[in-house]
């Protein structure tokens, strides 16, 4: 970028806060300046407006650098969070999903097959239940569903599941997956399980988490259902 052109842009970013420097003399004349030469070459304004979501942009992913790292301990050492893989793999993959999620659904056989091809890798499972009351019922039988050892089968069929996640379809599906349903909806209610979803609700929030699927790999998020070729460059990035 030639550097007049590279003035007129930085002008143009720094506008708002130069403009609380000068008097008013100064701040129509440099206006002028910058109405002419959007004037003469428009295209200035579309690199301004891309360099400012750029600017943004690595800003937000910065805060979430530091945000992760604040919450190391939250994130991958939280005792009692389901762990899928290798619990001792040297590389720790965190998911946040909701099991209503269709874009959660659709990450599924991605993340099992991140697993079977990559032996090292320890997958945390963060319920995040943000799509109504059934997401919630669901995290409460998922995470009481550990308590008889059988959370992996209980979310593999929720995760195929193609059908509402209403009570009777989660006691059909926890039955077939081996559960003493009476148990397990007992154990649903109890205050710790709503700890646990709050818990998880509020480290989503410090780390600026919008939406499910959301991936924490190393310092870095990655949001939706993302390819496995993206996954692994990932995980590699981190070995």
């Amino acid at each position: 970028m030639p550097i007049q052109r590279r003035a007129l842009l930085g002008s143009l970013l720094a506008a708002p806060a130069l403009a609380q420097g000068l008097n008013e003399e100064q701040r129509a004349e440099v206006l002028g300046i910058l109405r002419r030469a959007l004037r003469e070459d428009p295209s200035i304004l579309r690199e301004a407006l891309a360099a400012m979501e750029a600017a943004e942009e690595n800003a937000r992913a910065e805060a979430q650098r530091s945000a992760i790292r604040a919450n190391a301990d939250a994130l991958l050492r939280q005792e009692g969070d389901p762990v899928r893989g290798n619990p001792q793999g040297r590389v720790t993959v965190v998911e946040f999903f909701d099991a209503r999620c269709g874009y959660c659904k659709s990450l599924h056989p991605t993340m099992e097959e991140l697993l079977r091809r990559n032996r090292d890798i320890r997958l945390v499972l963060k319920d995040l239940p943000i799509l109504g009351p059934n997401s919630v019922l669901a995290s409460r039988a998922l995470l009481a569903a550990q308590r008889q050892g059988r959370h992996a089968q209980l979310y593999d069929a929720l995760m195929r599941l193609r059908e509402e996640a209403a009570e009777p379809v989660i006691r059909r599906e926890a039955e077939r997956a081996g559960l003493e349903w009476q148990r397990l909806r007992r154990e649903m209610d109890e205050p710790a399980i709503s700890r646990r979803i709050d818990a998880n609700i509020a480290l989503a929030r410090a780390l600026d988490i919008q939406g499910t699927p959301a991936l924490v790999i190393g310092d870095t998020i990655i949001p939706g259902a993302v390819e496995l070729a993206q996954l692994e460059a990932a995980v590699a990035a981190i070995r």
